[in-house]
């Protein structure tokens, strides 16, 4: 399904989380024990079952807990909430809550990048016709929050499904098609759901 997992950790400290636990497992422990990390938390930018499959195996092999929005109905260990501050050794990731792909997506921003999830694609965006999707909900996560972000974030979203791995918020404002203002009705009309 192409997804991204990710493990972002603070180079003084070895303090680590991992993002989005699904395939590749084995990669992941091996990036964990070649850095020598030491991983403090498991966070899913939501919890379709493709962002969450890997959730108890790394759990298990860590021992850190796992963190999801409180509208979460997943086993977790931890709730996040918009505006809270998840840190790690000198490092910390700021939670937004952008529902529309789910009810509990979020995003989560820190040293110049934000992980998008599903919220925000390369290109394009996460579906809403799966259930807790709203294109309403997705508009309002689009343009009242990461449409006045700083256009230089790094945007790493949930699945390369784009042009590129990566990308920035500017580089989306201009080329994305969900990133293009239109009204409410519009973007719904749009979305088609």
């Amino acid at each position: 399904m192409q997804n991204f997992t990710y493990v972002v950790y603070d180079e003084n400290s070895g303090a680590a989380v991992i993002i989005d636990p699904s395939w590749d497992l084995q990669k992941i422990s091996h990036i964990i024990e070649q850095e020598r990390l030491d991983v403090h938390y498991i966070i899913n930018t939501h919890t379709h079952f493709d962002h969450i499959i890997g959730n108890e195996q790394m759990a298990e092999a860590t021992g850190a807990p796992v963190m999801q929005h409180v509208d979460s109905t997943e086993p977790h260990d931890r709730d996040l909430r918009d505006g809270v501050i998840v840190r790690f050794g000198s490092s910390e990731l700021h939670v937004r809550h952008t529902p529309g792909h789910s009810k509990d997506s979020i995003c989560l921003m820190g040293d110049d990048k934000i992980f998008t999830g599903d919220t925000l694609f390369v290109g394009s965006c996460g579906r809403v016709d799966l259930p807790g999707g709203s294109s309403r909900d997705l508009y309002h996560s689009i343009f009242d929050v990461l449409y006045t972000l700083n256009d230089d974030l790094v945007v790493y979203p949930g699945h390369d499904y784009g042009s590129a791995p990566t990308s920035t918020i500017g580089h989306e404002k201009r080329f994305n098609a969900v990133m293009q203002r239109v009204t409410e009705e519009q973007f719904v009309a749009r979305m088609g759901w």
